[in-house]
């Protein structure tokens, strides 16, 4: 028997906001026959919504001053409060809780960005990092050892001339710098560099005497064991540093996921829609304006159950 299908962290999400949700308005009962019709809709959200009471239930047991303010009520950073309850959720289990966890680690970064944002950093040697939506990092600059760890996102570095080797570390291995500017982003057990000038160095966890030189025009995915076939440079892969979300061709679904990075909540986009290709350059800053401008152009439909639930269907 096959094992059952995980939760997505989109769907993780989504449990996260129908908890504030509830908590905002316990007496709505057009919010609770939502929630329930969500309930109903997938199995996973079931098991989602399941992780999330028996967290509520663990966490009940903490003093008040250590259980977040996430799981006692609404306070008025809502969306801090949705970040840090969708991150424990999925941790799932004691492990979520535990404060060297990668979820909390996040949280207690040198440098962190909500949901849309866009930070820059200066490093002491005059290196630049970029931070993307929703990324968090760790500084540790040594005598013999320039070192960044992204816990989570997406980040641009720039580096300056320095002796001392520069080293960005993810769940999966290490990316050293050879002089260049290039980006990074972990997403879930898969870490994806892109390089933009020069080359850098690729050390899977697993096989860290085994590096892979990846030269300027070039990307790859690597996960702890292995590092996939290098591939030409994606178009356009900076284009967020502008603000921007560029494609070509690009299936519908795969664009929606991308403009789902940007935005608070759940974004999900309907299979049946995976014949839809999309180009074109889009503004970052208005994800409505955009899927509202899909609308008129493409033959779907933009269902909007909440300001934080959000689905494209066929029209």
């Amino acid at each position: 028997m096959s094992p059952p299908v995980q939760p997505s962290l989109a769907v993780l999400r989504a449990a996260a906001n129908w908890h504030l949700n509830l908590l905002a308005a316990p007496e709505c009962a057009q919010t609770g026959e939502a929630h329930r019709r969500w309930l109903a809709a997938d199995a996973t959200h079931r098991q989602a919504w399941n992780r999330l009471e028996k967290l509520q239930g663990r966490m009940a047991a903490l003093p008040a001053e250590v259980a977040p303010a996430a799981l006692r009520g609404v306070g008025q950073r809502r969306r801090e409060n949705l970040k840090l309850l969708g991150l424990l959720v999925l941790g799932g289990g004691m492990a979520g809780l535990g404060w060297q966890s990668d979820p909390v680690r996040s949280l207690r970064a040198d440098r962190r960005t909500g949901v849309g944002e866009r930070r820059l950093v200066r490093l002491d040697d005059g290196s630049r990092v970029r931070l993307n939506s929703d990324s968090a990092l760790d500084i540790v600059y040594g005598a013999r050892l320039r070192e960044l760890h992204l816990r989570r996102g997406e980040i641009f570095v720039q580096t300056a001339a320095d002796p001392r080797p520069f080293v960005v570390h993810t769940g999966q291995g290490s990316i050293r710098a050879l002089g260049t500017r290039f980006l990074v982003r972990q997403d879930g057990e898969r870490t994806q560099v892109r390089v933009l000038q020069h080359a850098v160095e690729v050390r899977p966890l697993q096989a860290p005497t085994r590096p892979l030189r990846l030269e300027a025009g070039r990307q790859l995915w690597f996960d702890a064991n292995a590092c996939a076939a290098p591939e030409p440079l994606e178009a356009h892969s900076d284009a967020w540093l502008r603000g921007m979300l560029v494609v070509s061709d690009w299936p519908l679904p795969r664009f929606i996921d991308e403009l789902a990075r940007y935005r608070p909540g759940l974004l999900s986009c309907d299979p049946a829609l995976a014949g839809l290709r999309i180009s074109g350059a889009f503004q970052l800053a208005d994800s409505d304006a955009v899927l509202d401008n899909l609308s008129n152009t493409l033959p779907l439909r933009v269902r909007r159950l909440t300001r934080y639930w959000v689905r494209v269907e066929s029209a």
